[in-house]
């Protein structure tokens, strides 16, 4: 167990797989408590049992992150059982591929709301209690190369991932004119090894029955040749919440292995 973040409270949504679990066991090992949220309550829970396993602080809530009246109550129960909220890890999201032409609004509608309203709605919700503390904060947006970059047949994920990125600048520079103390940046993953590949994959090969293989995706697109791990975001997000990162607000942090430079 480390101590970069001992003593503080963070709150991860999508906490219960991928990015959002690797980002909950991070925190945690260097001595956040941290609130894993989601709506695999199994999964969710079962990552809490591993942070406490391994000598971590942790609490699973059910958490959907599309609807305001549960932001405000998942904020408020943090403010009653722990008094403060320094982090905030917006990671819920979903991955809905095909082309435009086919994509049905309710699709549209349904990944906007998990991926870009989720963001503004923990944003929103949290930012009074990180002020309340008195210590400042960190948010930290998770978005994507696609956030960057345009991708063929990810129009609507890609739009959702840009969105990300200029609302954080916008909130970053907000709250640098509040002089809160409140840092606001975002984190752009790249072929990691995470389980929305299960529902964006065909989008990538729209021919192919499975699962892309992202090892040989990424020996033929990534400069480093290799995938990446939820745990190469998670050292990332955790920079980003310590300390250590203190003259940092309102950037993007490109964890790719440097396919966005190729």
């Amino acid at each position: 167990m480390g101590d970069r973040v001992q003593g503080k409270v963070a709150l991860v949504t999508g906490g219960a797989s991928g990015i959002g679990r690797g980002c909950a066991e991070k925190l945690a090992s260097e001595g956040a408590f941290v609130v894993v949220t989601d709506i695999q309550d199994a999964l969710g829970a079962e990552v809490v049992a591993g942070i406490k396993k391994a000598g971590g602080k942790a609490e699973y809530v059910h958490h959907d992150v599309t609807q305001e009246d549960v932001w405000a109550d998942v904020v408020a129960g943090i403010r009653e059982r722990h008094g403060r909220l320094d982090f905030l890890v917006n990671n819920a999201g979903i991955g809905i591929g095909g082309s435009i032409l086919e994509m049905k609004l309710e699709d549209w509608r349904r990944q906007t709301a998990i991926n870009l309203d989720g963001v503004f709605l923990g944003t929103k919700h949290s930012i009074p209690l990180m002020r309340e503390s008195g210590d400042g904060g960190s948010i930290v947006n998770i978005s994507s190369v696609a956030g960057l970059k345009g991708s063929a047949n990810l129009a609507g994920y890609c739009a959702t991932k840009g969105g990300v990125r200029l609302f954080t600048k916008a909130v970053a520079m907000e709250c640098a004119n509040a002089k809160d103390g409140i840092r606001v940046n975002s984190v752009h993953p790249g072929l990691i090894e995470t389980p929305i590949w299960l529902t964006v994959g065909q989008a990538v090969n729209p021919l192919a029955n499975a699962p892309p293989d992202l090892d040989a995706m990424s020996t033929l697109a990534v400069p480093l040749g290799v995938k990446g791990w939820p745990e190469d975001i998670a050292n990332g997000v955790l920079w980003l919440c310590s300390s250590e990162s203190r003259y940092v607000t309102g950037q993007e942090l490109v964890i790719d292995g440097g396919l966005t430079i190729r």
